[in-house]
């Protein structure tokens, strides 16, 4: 967290809010790659 936010020079609220966005993707992403492969397998 501290890493990305001082690599893009950017505040806290704003790694705050792009690190919350990118965490929800992430999750999502993720939970529709299980619910596929549990298809599959």
């Amino acid at each position: 967290f501290w890493l990305v936010k001082q690599y893009f020079n950017m505040t806290v609220a704003e790694t705050f809010k792009t690190w919350s966005m990118m965490e929800t993707i992430l999750s999502v992403v993720g939970i529709i790659f299980i619910m596929l492969l549990a298809q599959v397998v």
